[in-house]
């Protein structure tokens, strides 16, 4: 019998709208999970010390894990190798068996001894070197408990706030560790970066935010910069789930970052995430049309002109106007911003902000709507590829947390995610695709490198008559994120593997396949927006109104934003394992192949009969392979 340690829950809300039971470092600010310890823990940091961390808990005299430090920066990610974690994680895969200690495991773990260049797409038309190979625009977050062959071209948050040059950070979150994010700051500036933590706490009452208000003062202290900003927050069940850092640096640069992360070192270690970033913005020079440093109004008017979706001019004008539901809290941001040059920029900007608003009263040529509105603009401008009349085009959904839904409101949404651009000719297939939501199972949550601490992070209610009937609506569409025989596939190559089958998921990706062979994409979209009302805004009302309740922020991007000025054509194909495609992944047509990094593995695995999402609020049992069991309480629910 493995030697077991519970998990408790308490009541919190998921982080998107609806309320959940959970544990997780983005559903709470206190104390989040109790862990009766029967057995010495591992040696790497607690989830319970985690969390106490993202609340300000951490000891005073607590000296700094310099391993840890190590592992955080750029250049250990070549070196580091744990010993004693990701080979006992990944050498099995039977849910609830403790796997074996290091040095009981003979042969490792089968998918260290993957190629890497396993599982390319199939070649269709036989290599083409002359195409442009363009790195993937979305990257994903190195994994701490996973070897560096399965970390290739991943991103740290050192990475991206390490830079000496750097002056001034905003950070737009649900749930920020004020100290741990000071900790990435190069060690030399940390105490003159201004920090500005933007949260959506807004009670008084709220232990969250006195929480964030004791890290402040305690940082302010000890002499860092630090400024909290509370969003406006005008609906109920709405949450600030947004999570972007804009970066600005002393040689007069400035980068947009759109992630998928909290700002806690459980988002930062062992959970699958991905990062967007903008590269490095310059000023406008003076002759840059209206923008002028003292002229609001003239920078008011250049944002009133009507700029092409996926143009850096129109996700510029696209951002300030949702930073402009901050109302005068982003003032000197929006100001700041306007002073930058976007041009260089290849992506849409789609956002929620808390609103209510008639389609109608959308300016579709200069604007773009928040929530389902606006994402449907940007797909209606992005044209589908050509499909064979046997083949049928995939939307993949893959999120961490499903909310209650209506059949309508699902219905709608994949009207809006069947969305492209009128074909110029009859010849163009305009077939309606097939859906799949990727979402794990109980087996896959237990079997991830945190075991069942992952599963905090990860939501889908299983209780009531709505929700079961809503289960039942969506099983047709449920895939797993670790499917079995993804292993038995990729040492055959008939797999495609992405190296984060245990890295439970905490991105939310949707992607548009041009067939069934998900060989190419049509468009992607890396968002902090899960499935739910809140996120994507209702269905309309009665009166034709849509209402959104939370912040939300993402990008999409597609193959038609990276072509060059001759307008040769570009491809768009899912890469694994690393961020740049390969030349037989080109057509022989095509000038160019950006590659879209991939968070989990091809094909995909369909749910059996039997299975049933992970749902946080039951039970379970069977152990994790760290020999956890997770108990719910029912007094708690």
């Amino acid at each position: 019998m493995p030697i077991r340690r519970s998990l408790k829950r308490r009541r919190v809300d998921d982080g998107s709208g609806t309320i959940a039971e959970s544990n997780d470092g983005e559903r709470s600010a206190s104390p989040l999970m109790s862990l009766q310890r029967e057995v010495s823990p591992p040696p790497a940091k607690t989830v319970a010390e985690q969390r106490r961390t993202a609340l300000g808990d951490e000891p005073k005299d607590r000296a700094k894990d310099e391993g840890a430090k190590e592992r955080e920066s750029s250049s250990a990610a070549t070196k580091f190798m744990p010993t004693w974690t990701w080979p006992a994680v990944l050498a099995t895969d039977k849910p609830g068996k403790v796997a074996k200690a290091p040095s009981e495991s003979k042969t490792g773990p089968a998918e260290t001894s993957r190629s890497e260049e396993q599982g390319r797409p199939t070649p269709r038309g036989g290599q083409n070197p002359r195409a442009k190979l363009i790195a993937s625009p979305i990257q994903l977050t190195r994994i701490r408990d996973l070897p560096p062959s399965h970390n290739v071209d991943t991103v740290s948050l050192r990475d991206i706030l390490g830079h000496p040059l750097l002056k001034e950070c905003w950070q737009f979150n649900y749930l920020h560790s004020i100290p741990w994010i000071l900790e990435h700051f190069d060690a030399d500036v940390r105490n003159l970066v201004s920090l500005k933590v933007v949260h959506g706490f807004w009670r008084n009452d709220d232990g969250r935010k006195q929480s964030l208000q004791e890290q402040a003062d305690a940082a302010v202290r000890s002499g860092a910069r630090v400024q909290l900003v509370a969003a406006h927050m005008p609906e109920m069940f709405g949450t600030h789930h947004t999570k972007m850092m804009i970066l600005f640096r002393h040689d007069d640069l400035a980068m947009v970052v759109i992630h998928t992360a909290n700002m806690i070192e459980q988002d930062w270690t062992n959970l699958t995430q991905a990062v967007w970033r903008s590269p490095w913005l310059p000023l406008l020079t003076h002759d840059g049309g209206h923008e002028r440093d003292d002229d609001d109004k003239g920078e008011a008017e250049a944002e009133d002109e009507a700029y092409e979706i996926g143009t850096g001019q129109r996700f510029k004008a696209d951002l300030v106007r949702y930073l402009k539901a901050y109302e005068s809290r982003t003032r000197t941001l929006v100001r700041e911003l306007r002073r930058y040059d976007f041009s260089s920029v290849k992506a849409a900007l789609v956002a929620s902000a808390p609103s209510k608003a008639s389609l109608d009263g959308v300016q579709a040529t200069k604007t773009t709507a928040f929530g389902w509105p606006g994402l449907k603009q940007i797909l209606s401008r992005i044209p589908a590829g050509v499909t064979a009349a046997r083949n049928t085009p995939v939307v993949n959904v893959q999120v961490s947390s499903i909310a209650t839904l209506t059949e309508k409101w699902i219905h709608n949404l994949q009207d809006v995610l069947a969305a492209h651009a009128k074909p110029p000719s009859a010849d163009r297939s305009t077939a309606k695709p097939k859906y799949h939501i990727i979402f794990p199972t109980a087996a896959e949550i237990r079997n991830s490198l945190d075991g069942y601490a992952s599963g905090a992070s990860i939501h889908m209610k299983l209780k009531s008559a709505a929700q079961q009937k809503q289960l039942q609506l969506l099983r047709p569409m449920l895939c797993h994120w670790d499917g079995p025989g993804h292993d038995a596939g990729a040492a055959t190559g008939a797999a495609r593997e992405a190296f984060r089958s245990r890295a439970a998921p905490h991105i939310k990706t949707y992607v548009r396949f041009r067939d069934s062979a998900c060989s190419e994409i049509d468009w992607a979209m890396v968002t902090s927006a899960n499935l739910s009302q809140q996120a994507w805004g209702a269905t309309q009302d009665k009166d034709g109104l849509v209402r959104i309740s939370s912040y939300e922020l993402g990008v999409v991007v597609w193959p038609d934003l990276f072509r060059d000025d001759d307008g040769g054509k570009v491809m768009m194909v899912p890469t694994f394992g690393k961020d740049t495609p390969a030349h037989d992944a080109a057509r022989d047509d095509v000038r160019g192949v950006v590659g879209f990094r991939m968070p989990y593995s091809l094909p995909l695995v369909p749910y059996r009969k039997e299975e049933v999402p992970w749902c946080n609020s039951d039970t379970h049992a069977e152990p994790d392979w760290m020999g956890v069991v997770w108990n719910t309480s029912e007094g708690q629910m």
